[in-house]
């Protein structure tokens, strides 16, 4: 398990479970949503995200959280376990809901947009 993929609905644990197997497996971790956001919320632009995402993979070692569809391909082909979060609707959405209240409240993120860049090509 050198290089993981975690995905499944909003609200079902994803980042929380790739920042727990990071620590045990010491692997780094990449979550899809830091380094796709940027600061105003302004998403990463499609032709760059590619590129990101294809030099990601072929990292040595990995945790990557999240679905971004249009790259999922990559993320998967490369992947040596797919780890899929399915749990009922009203569990994802209880996260969901107690997540936002939680940024709300505290104006944290589970993943921190200033160490996107620095996590992304440290490793």
């Amino acid at each position: 398990m050198k290089k993981i993929a975690i995905i499944g609905s909003g609200g079902s644990g994803k980042s929380t479970l790739a920042l727990k197997l990071g620590q045990i497996r010491q692997l780094p971790v990449f979550h899809l949503d830091a380094l796709n956001w940027n600061p105003g919320w302004v998403p990463t632009p499609k032709e760059e995200w590619n590129r990101l995402m294809e030099e990601l993979v072929l990292q040595k070692e990995w945790i990557i959280d999240g679905n971004y569809g249009g790259t999922m391909n990559v993320r998967l082909r490369e992947a040596d376990t797919i780890i899929y979060l399915d749990y009922p609707t009203y569990i994802s959405l209880y996260r969901a809901i107690k997540r936002t209240f939680h940024i709300e409240a505290s104006h944290d993120l589970i993943w921190q947009m200033d160490a996107k860049k620095e996590s992304t090509f440290s490793s």
